[in-house]
């Protein structure tokens, strides 16, 4: 399963996105993360946590167990508890691929994951946690995220969507896409039909989309991540 990754900084003092991959007895997790933010403390912790995420999604066999787990690890940390703390906290999805079996996704925040058909139909396989899904408001407030303490239903309470959301793919051989809001909002904006940007090997899907999400910025750019991962039937 060849798959590859990309980032561009943007005009951000850090690159705060983070890319994982693991592999467990043949179960693969890919792993995108965005962290909220941008300083050395997000960045390392958001490295450190789509790393966890990856680990534990393969060894769970399925991605929303393994976002679940580390979501709720984080959200027991006491000191997250307290409302004079300012922790560091990352938008993430999680995709599981295991041969034979339907391809599984899950994620809290807005970071997406698409899979691409080989007929070239591109299908969106997350649904955004933020403002804008929730009251038709700013796009760039979430309304759930990795480092929260929220549990699914005071989410559902609040903004009708649990803190973290699954959906499963199809067993056909497709091309899978996790992106950053950095990568895929300047392209979606400026009305460039994806598929564009997602030709050839996945290292040079990877480097094209993330170079057109910056030619495509608006004045301040942002980090922009994308995983790309080919995936057999």
């Amino acid at each position: 399963m060849a798959h590859a990754s990309a980032q561009l900084i943007g005009d951000r003092s850090h690159q705060c996105d983070a890319t994982a991959t693991y592999t467990h007895e043949g179960t693969r997790a890919y792993v995108v993360c965005d962290g909220i933010g941008s300083s050395d403390e997000v960045q390392t912790w958001t490295r450190t946590a789509a790393r966890r995420i990856a680990r534990a999604a393969a060894r769970s066999v399925e991605a929303e167990a393994g976002l679940r787990a580390e979501y709720d690890r984080y959200a027991a940390e006491p000191e997250r508890k307290s409302p004079f703390t300012d922790l560091p906290s990352a938008c993430a999805v999680v995709a599981v691929a295991v041969p034979g079996k339907p391809l599984t996704v899950a994620w809290c925040g807005d970071v997406r994951a698409y899979t691409l058909t080989p007929g070239g139909e591109l299908q969106r396989l997350t649904a955004d946690h933020n403002m804008r899904r929730v009251f038709n408001r700013s796009r760039n407030v979430v309304t759930s995220y990795l480092g929260a303490t929220e549990s699914d239903d005071e989410r559902k309470d609040t903004y009708g969507h649990p803190a973290i959301e699954s959906a499963t793919g199809a067993t056909d051989a497709c091309r899978l896409l996790l992106a950053s809001d950095g990568a895929y909002e300047p392209l979606e904006d400026s009305a460039r039909d994806l598929t564009h940007y997602l030709d050839g090997s996945a290292t040079r899907a990877a480097n094209t989309f993330v170079t057109a999400a910056m030619e495509h910025a608006s004045s301040r750019a942002d980090n922009a991540t994308v995983l790309v991962a080919d995936l057999p039937a």
